[in-house]
């Protein structure tokens, strides 16, 4: 996917009303449901057979794409908030409540950028789950609050 074809994905969703439940698979790898959308924007080839060489390769190529699209971002919603997300997944080893898309992107992506628009937020990250894996550059769109992270069982945490 080029770089404005991540874009118009972007936008689409964006304006894209969230499901009332939840749609795996939907549009090509993107999941929604009740207050979120969740799209894989690029994935690359796994890494059983590299050497580590592929690996350095992808992980700085995904890294500068997730760069790019943050300042073509950063002009139109303004400078991003950083988002580490380890929290939520430490909530989610542990047993406690933790909400969609953070459930799914944590478990992937230890970070991402993200701006409030429109009353949703909008975060872009790049992740593996492992490192035989492929990487993903992904985004997530939810409602709510993301980046403050209320005590856990308060909605949101």
């Amino acid at each position: 996917m080029t770089t404005a074809e991540q874009l118009a994905t972007i936008d689409r969703l964006r304006r894209e009303p969230f499901p009332g439940h939840r749609t795996p698979g939907r549009h090509g790898g993107t999941v929604g449901g009740p207050g979120f959308h969740l799209a894989e924007l690029r994935r690359s080839h796994d890494f059983w057979e590299d050497d580590g060489t592929g690996w350095i390769e992808t992980r700085e190529q995904f890294a500068a794409e997730r760069e790019a699209l943050v300042l073509l971002l950063s002009r139109r919603w303004g400078s991003p908030e950083y988002v580490d997300l380890g929290v939520y997944l430490e909530r989610s080893v542990a047993g406690e409540p933790v909400t969609e898309p953070l459930l799914t992107l944590c478990g992937c992506v230890t970070s991402v950028h993200a701006w409030r628009t429109g009353g949703r937020w909008i975060g872009i990250g790049v992740g593996q789950q492992s490192r035989e894996l492929p990487f993903q550059l992904v985004v997530a769109i939810g409602e709510g609050n993301i980046g403050v992270v209320p005590p856990s069982g308060e909605p949101g945490g």
